[in-house]
């Protein structure tokens, strides 16, 4: 009996750890050079869609430093200021929290705009930030782009995330 109270504990736990692993391998296969026109710009997309999705979903499994260490990982693939991206998913990951009520009751059809104005807004904020440690005006092309990416994308990956969330991350199947 006391192997499977084990065993049902480490199933939980790996069940527990599956938004920050899909934060952290998103971003790492996204790192890698596969050759993408446009693959460096997938990569806040994509974390800002799982931040977006995992705290709105599953709080208690992704809190608070673990968004900051995907923030970090990010910052570090991207070449952007160490901490841009930290700040800016916490932020994100503060938000839904406290929109958390609102937002879970509704349909994906009230959430898609939802994340899509927060992700604009934090790209602009990222475009800003930028702008001033760089002190020059940077190019709003990019800014466009990723928001872009994140309209667009979004209804696949939260059908992916809605998958694993309702599967190997279930914790009442453990």
């Amino acid at each position: 009996m006391r192997r499977q109270g084990l065993w049902r504990r480490l199933d939980a736990a790996a069940r527990y750890a599956v938004p920050f692993g899909t934060l952290v391998a998103g971003l790492v296969v996204l790192g890698l050079n596969f050759g993408l026109p446009g693959q460096a710009q997938l990569r806040p997309v994509y974390a800002l869609a799982c931040v977006f999705f995992w705290s709105l979903y599953r709080p208690s499994a992704l809190p608070a430093p673990a968004v900051m260490a995907g923030g970090v990982l990010l910052d570090l693939l991207g070449f952007s200021p160490v901490g841009l991206w930290a700040v800016l998913l916490l932020l994100l990951h503060g938000l839904v929290l406290a929109l958390r009520r609102r937002l879970v009751q509704r349909g994906f059809l009230f959430t898609w705009p939802v994340f899509s104005g927060l992700a604009a807004g934090a790209f602009v904020l990222a475009w800003g930030a930028q702008s001033l440690l760089g002190q020059g005006m940077l190019p709003l092309r990019p800014v466009l782009t990723q928001t872009g990416f994140s309209v667009l994308l979004y209804p696949a990956l939260a059908a992916l995330f809605i998958r694993v969330h309702r599967g190997p991350a279930a914790a009442e199947l453990a």
